[in-house]
């Protein structure tokens, strides 16, 4: 299923291989481009349209040359089916493959196995020898000698004399030879060199990315610590000291300031939406509690990239097993509020986010059909998701919302005045919006070197597999926002603002936007095509991603922040 999801479909293809048979300019077929082919291919040369090989489950690296001339190899990604002529900006096709395949002897054992898989594309035009005109369907083609190629030798690109150029009525002739290389690499780490690009990224980075994260995650501990626990100590003591004093001497001290002002209102539900906000938590616990299993999962080796599509198959079976602690949490949070319309409550916390998910997949995945892309994904797999959704997803988030109402309400430490205390106008930089647009900044930059290269392997079909250091970052970012949101909540509530649950739903999920703000530099390093689908399915796809980041870090936030204000409130004497 995830295999299908991720736009992977295997199909056989025409080329004959043998084990340990070299083949020198073997003809595969021809094909005369009529009008509507020639322009057909040359679009597709022009927006950068790849071939993706597999041989025994090894993805073929692309061998080409840099811009000096020196060779290049490419682990991922497959490779392109043309170029286009910098100077004539004519569209030529790569019409021949030098199939370099690698094998190994496994110690003690007969036979051999193939460790290394890499295609070297060319583009030439091929002549018959005499003369000879091929109609494409005789046999006689396959066996007569072509110009263009020497008995016994692979072709180069050296020899090249002529490119094969795409136009009406241009009869191309494919071609292909296939090479065999001893390797030392064991079959058990033949997938070593895909993984790490041969080294193309050293590890160094990554440690780099950890020992950012770490610095930001300390740094900030230390100033909540310093901050809170400083004040909070002077706070509790001063408010427990005017409780146990007369009226008149009560009288006699300055008036009193501070949080502790607005106990009769801090545990007040929100005044907007409170049901989209228990709806939102809910759905940030499940999609938060998905990423940490499935995360921990493939860093301990059970989602191998050999296996395609695990990854994705996780996801969703992870988060729809997860659908009961959705329904748990909103639930709890609901009933807490005094909400009547559990039902209602419910059902959008089953249906809020994944409907909005797959409507917009089904959307797109529409057009790739109408485009006829290989990313299309077949019906029959979009009816087993919408089944899984509606008969395994919808009905354990009922089940978890059962027990969720089954449950006390959650006690809060003060009781809730009928009418609301006013709030007082807010200096410049403890107005809400100002914190809530500064706040991201913090978790965004524990986790953007990271993310750089989870963007690359998401979008440029590259591998990544340090899930050890992506379960490190994922823990700094939760634990970065539940710190730079409960210290901002503290300031409100020291400003006497008691509207603080939406506001520290905000805080935290920030860092969303500043992801989709960095999405939106980071597209222009893709070197992507300039039709309009790839615009939409790039900020589309991105959209979700950053609404569920919202969603994670946001509830992150918010229930750190009602344990924390819990606890301060807990520890005074209110009259």
């Amino acid at each position: 299923l995830g295999e299908f999801l991720t736009g992977n479909k295997i199909q056989n293809s025409p080329y004959s291989i043998n084990m340990l048979r070299e083949v020198y300019c073997q003809v595969l077929c021809q094909v005369t481009l009529s009008k509507v082919e020639a322009h057909s291919l040359g679009m597709h040369i022009k927006y950068g349209y790849h071939n993706n090989w597999i041989i025994d489950n090894l993805p073929g690296a692309s061998v080409g040359l840099t811009g000096t001339g020196a060779a290049q190899k490419h682990y991922a990604g497959g490779f392109p089916i043309g170029f286009i002529a910098q100077d004539s900006k004519e569209a030529f096709v790569y019409n021949h493959v030098n199939i370099v395949l690698e094998y190994h002897n496994p110690d003690g054992k007969e036979g051999h196995r193939v460790v290394g898989f890499a295609v070297e594309p060319m583009s030439v035009n091929h002549q018959y020898a005499g003369g000879y005109v091929w109609d494409g369907e005789s046999s006689e083609g396959y066996a007569k000698p072509l110009d263009t190629c020497y008995a016994g030798q692979h072709m180069d690109r050296g020899s090249i004399s002529q490119f094969q150029k795409v136009a009406v009525d241009e009869s191309i002739i494919y071609t292909y030879d296939v090479m065999w290389r001893y390797s030392d690499t064991a079959w058990a780490s033949r997938w070593d060199v895909y993984l790490s690009e041969d080294h193309m990224v050293p590890a160094q980075v990554h440690w780099y990315s950890i020992t950012n994260s770490i610095l930001v995650v300390l740094f900030l501990s230390l100033l909540v610590v310093s901050i809170l626990v400083r004040n909070l100590r002077r706070d509790i003591a001063g408010y427990n000291q005017m409780a146990v004093l007369t009226d008149e001497e009560k009288e006699e001290e300055a008036e009193e300031s501070g949080w502790k002002l607005i106990h009769a209102d801090v545990f007040r539900p929100p005044s907007n939406w409170p049901m989209l906000y228990c709806v939102m938590i809910g759905s940030g616990a499940q999609i938060g509690v998905c990423g940490l299993v499935t995360i921990c999962l493939a860093a301990i080796g059970f989602l191998s990239p050999a296996r395609r599509g695990s990854l994705m198959t996780s996801t969703l079976v992870f988060y729809m097993l997860c659908g009961s602690l959705a329904g748990y949490t909103s639930s709890r949070l609901y009933k807490s509020f005094r909400g009547r319309q559990w039902q209602l409550c419910t059902l959008l916390t089953a249906t809020a986010f994944p409907g909005l998910c797959f409507m917009i997949f089904i959307f797109f995945n529409t057009i790739l059909a109408f485009f006829r892309s290989t990313a299309s994904v077949p019906f029959l797999d979009l009816v087993i998701v919408a089944a899984m959704w509606c008969c395994v997803s919808i009905p354990l988030v009922f089940l978890g919302a059962y027990f969720g109402y089954k449950q006390d309400y959650i006690t809060f430490p003060t009781v809730t005045s009928t009418i609301a205390r006013a709030i007082p106008e807010p200096t410049l930089m403890m107005k809400p919006i100002v914190g809530i647009c500064l706040a991201g900044m913090v978790p965004f930059a524990a986790a953007y070197v990271e993310l750089f290269f989870i963007m690359t392997s998401l979008w440029m079909d590259q591998f990544y597999y340090v899930f050890g250091f992506t379960l490190v970052v994922y823990l700094i970012l939760l634990i970065t926002c539940a710190e730079v949101t409960v210290l901002l909540c503290y300031y409100q509530l020291c400003a006497e603002n008691h509207r603080w649950w939406w506001f520290a739903f905000f805080t935290s999920g920030s860092t969303a936007m500043y992801t989709f703000v960095y999405s939106a530099f980071w597209f222009r390093s893709l070197d992507a095509s300039k039709m309009l689908i790839t615009y939409m399915l790039y900020f589309g796809y991105m959209f979700l991603i950053c609404t569920a980041m919202m969603l994670v870090t946001g509830a992150m936030g918010a229930l750190t922040s009602l344990w924390f204000i819990r606890k301060i409130f807990g520890t005074i004497k209110v009259d």
